[in-house]
């Protein structure tokens, strides 16, 4: 199941780092696009502009992993 809070274990209870991944690149893109958009609304756009909104993506695609991968014990 895509975009839950909560990351998800296999049947042998092996974390599925695949749909946190995709999870966490859909929130990054979602980050970039919305802070490029408001960097627009705000004023012309250079390659600095781009480029933080490309950290805010990263920072966003790195704690949306986090928080999907969580401290939980291995279940099965």
């Amino acid at each position: 199941m895509v975009l839950t809070i909560r990351g998800q274990n296999d049947p042998e209870g092996n974390f599925l780092w695949k749909d946190a991944l995709v999870d966490a690149g859909i929130m990054a893109g979602s980050t970039f696009f919305t802070a490029l958009g408001a960097m627009m609304a705000a004023g012309r756009i250079s390659l600095y502009e781009v480029a933080v909104c490309g950290v805010a993506a990263g920072g966003q695609f790195f704690v949306w992993l986090a928080i999907k991968r969580g401290l939980r014990p291995k279940e099965g």
